[in-house]
């Protein structure tokens, strides 16, 4: 796509005060599974394999509800660009009702049948019993988990990205030590690493709250749920909630393939998963600040804002990720041993760490465009485009499983990771050909 040509030292300035206090922010979450991994894979190859299942549902449980981030970000964003501070923060108050309602119902599902949600990537018994463990006792963070998410987004769309900054550190910090102490000192093994995971989740979730409920209080802003306007906030979300189904249906999916394919696949392929989430999280800062500026933009009117900034965020997500690529592929033969012991894992794992390193320029571009659709409300078209990336990624899917194992793990899971790229490649795709189109640019408050 042709792109503008570059914006006023200010839009830059804009862009940077937003993005690296949410570079900083976004890159403690995925920090909460590297750590998990790093202290969990010592303990042996069976538990690194149940994490990975174990993570990949209770992400999938968790995730599918980043509407509660995103969307909120979007309105409250638009409100503040039309001057309207205090419905902007009404909004925001309906979204966390609505994502403790979705919080606590969803816990109560997934503790409850932890062991059948595991049970569904078919790993080994051995590997099943451990995703159990760390799945049901992680299942009592996830009402905190949509918290953090709700008033994250409110934070964005009032251009606050320090607050959750601050807040991820220190939910960062103590995950560490209580996995530490639990794992290591307590002798509780891959429970220990639950229980630490929510621990920490829970006071992430309380700080936060906090903040914004003095923020409400300030702006004289109704604090009482209405059912009306939450239903009316869990209405706006379905559109980006089915973009998010679609999304996390692809990386279950890949965890499915990968479960096939034997223990030390699916352990090679937890970390690397585990390594994308993290780079993804770095290179989403952009999206954030996309999401933001885009938002506020159109609030007031302004759709020439929005095009000379997209452009800048484009191209830095482009060589933001071709720089992060080429560090993690210097480093691919590294990594590994902070995650596990096992050099068969380590071998398949160093080779997948290459071609997720050589994918990250296109995650740049995917995810820059998906922050700036997301901030202008363009949900129910991203529902239908990722959809569609998704039907067009299931083949290739289902063909490493219909190959089947090669008798290398490592050919495996490079074979696997290669076909991930592709799905990454189509949504880029996708997303171009819109962001080429003004229809998804409508100002107002709404």
């Amino acid at each position: 796509m042709s792109l503008p040509a570059p914006p006023p030292v200010s839009h830059r300035r804009e862009i940077v005060r937003l993005a690296v206090p949410a570079f900083l922010a976004l890159i403690a979450e995925p920090l909460f599974l590297l750590a998990d991994s790093a202290i969990v894979g010592h303990l042996g190859t069976a538990e690194l394999a149940g994490l990975g299942v174990a993570s990949a549902a209770l992400i999938t449980a968790a995730g599918i509800f980043v509407f509660l981030a995103y969307g909120t970000t979007s309105v409250v964003a638009r409100h503040l660009g039309a001057g309207d501070e205090r419905s902007a923060v009404s909004a925001g108050i309906d979204g966390l009702w609505l994502a403790l309602g979705l919080g606590a119902v969803t816990a109560v599902v997934v503790a409850l049948a932890a062991e059948p949600i595991s049970a569904v990537f078919g790993a080994s018994p051995a590997a099943l019993e451990q995703a159990t463990t760390y799945l049901r006792i992680s299942a009592l963070g996830i009402p905190a988990m949509l918290a953090v998410l709700a008033v994250t987004g409110v934070l964005r769309g009032l251009q606050d990205t320090t607050t959750p900054l601050v807040a991820s550190v220190a939910g960062f910090g103590t995950n560490i030590v209580l996995n530490l102490v639990f794992v290591y000192g307590l002798h509780w093994g891959i429970a220990g690493s639950a229980w630490g995971t929510v621990i920490a989740q829970t006071g992430m979730g309380a700080a936060l709250v906090a903040v914004l409920l003095v923020r409400a209080r300030a702006r004289h802003a109704r604090l009482r749920p209405h059912p009306a306007r939450v239903l009316a906030a869990a209405r706006t979300g379905i559109p980006l909630l089915v973009r998010t189904l679609a999304l996390r249906a692809t990386l279950l999916v890949t965890t499915w393939v990968a479960a096939s394919l034997g223990d030390v696949p699916l352990a090679a392929h937890q970390v690397a998963l585990t390594v994308w989430s993290f780079l993804a999280f770095a290179l989403d800062a952009l999206a954030i600040a996309a999401q933001a500026i885009t938002g506020r933009a159109l609030g007031a009117g302004d759709r020439q804002a929005v095009r000379v900034a997209m452009g800048t965020m484009v191209r830095w997500g482009v060589w933001g990720g071709l720089v992060l690529g080429l560090v993690l592929v210097a480093l691919h033969g590294v990594i590994p041993a902070l995650f596990t012991t096992d050099p068969a894992v380590q071998e398949a794992l160093g080779a997948a760490l290459v071609v997720v390193g050589l994918g990250q320029a296109v995650a740049g571009y995917v995810f820059v465009l998906d922050g700036v659709l997301i901030g202008a409300g363009d949900g129910a078209w991203l529902a239908k485009g990722m959809a569609v990336t998704f039907i067009a990624y299931l083949p290739l899917a289902l063909a490493v499983r219909a190959a089947g194992s090669s008798g290398s793990a490592t050919h495996d899971v490079v074979v696997l990771w290669l076909a991930f790229t592709g799905f990454m490649v189509i949504r880029g795709v996708v997303l171009g050909w819109r962001a080429r189109h003004d229809d998804w640019m409508v100002i107002g408050a709404r």
